[in-house]
């Protein structure tokens, strides 16, 4: 599994050559249109830290956690950051577009509610919707606007791309999401790893402000886009412990690295770990080993 891509990880994997076309990471945001020939045929299975949505001409298949949906027609696909995907092409034939952008970009100066509670960004909801050849031809005319009025040289330019993703949104909105996912014949199996790459993808802890950023089985759960019940069922049937366990023992693993390897003091081992108090670091740690930390290290020294 790839870790977490970031804007800039997307342009040093896809278009270097074109990052300096985008509005930069700022109050204003960022948003950027390509055509799909800059897609790769199989991108990693990954979170990202922008907002995407593409219009897909072509086929292929879209891998999420425990499920896949096969896109044999055209469809447009809204990827949110917290939600992990890959996209695997069956077809050298590939066309359409594609935006990318952040929250803070399509609010600017707009009343629209957080893109996550939306129906087509939102965790558990469906992201992809198949589209008629008039629906095509509205979507692709949106697309065609964007890529010129990006290249332009109007001062408001931004102003009217936002507009136009706006007037995308709205038109999707009035569509029926697919509903044609199919489930993995060894889901379990697939759950599972993705949950213990996951959590391992978590660490090492390079300091106490990069502190942990999932810490409960439900934290995963919604990360990985399935129900937490579904999570626990899959990883206790794969590895014989629970999510609970299996996350406590990195923990655990990780603060004795922390503390025989690192000068860092309780507090900052605690908070770097997802702790709120070096208390309850304590009391955690003591449960889990019958050992204070403290006592841990001046049995070490």
């Amino acid at each position: 599994m790839e870790s977490h891509e970031s804007l800039k990880g997307f342009y040093e994997r896809n278009a270097p050559n074109l990052a300096s076309q985008c509005i930069g990471v700022s109050r204003m945001g960022h948003f950027n249109v390509f055509s799909r020939e800059y897609c790769s045929p199989l991108t990693p299975y990954s979170r990202r830290d922008y907002y995407k949505i593409s219009l897909i001409i072509g086929k292929g298949k879209l891998h999420y956690a425990d499920k896949w949906i096969k896109v044999d027609r055209p469809a447009l696909l809204f990827s949110n950051p917290i939600i992990p995907y890959s996209w695997e092409a069956d077809d050298e034939d590939q066309k359409g577009w594609f935006c990318l952008f952040t929250d803070q970009f399509l609010h600017n100066g707009s009343r629209m509610g957080n893109l996550q509670d939306s129906p087509l960004f939102k965790i558990g909801g469906t992201p992809v919707f198949f589209v008629d050849e008039e629906q095509q031809r509205i979507l692709s005319d949106i697309y065609t606007k964007m890529m010129t009025e990006i290249q332009s040289d109007y001062i408001h330019k931004y102003d009217m791309l936002r507009a136009y993703l706006h007037l995308m949104i709205h038109e999707t909105m009035r569509m029926q999401p697919a509903e044609s996912f199919e489930p993995y014949q060894n889901a379990s199996q697939r759950v599972a790893s993705l949950f213990m790459e996951l959590l391992e993808r978590q660490f090492p802890i390079d300091s106490p402000e990069a502190f942990l950023k999932l810490k409960t089985p439900n934290d995963y759960a919604q990360s990985l886009s399935i129900h937490v019940n579904s999570l626990n069922r899959s990883v206790k049937e794969i590895t014989g412990k629970t999510t609970s366990q299996q996350i406590t023992g990195r923990i655990i693993q990780e603060a004795n690295a922390l503390l025989k390897h690192t000068d860092w003091n309780i507090a900052e081992i605690a908070y770097g770990l997802g702790f709120e108090e070096p208390a309850y670091f304590t009391n955690y740690f003591k449960k889990q080993t019958g050992i204070t930390p403290n006592a841990l290290r001046m049995d070490i020294v």
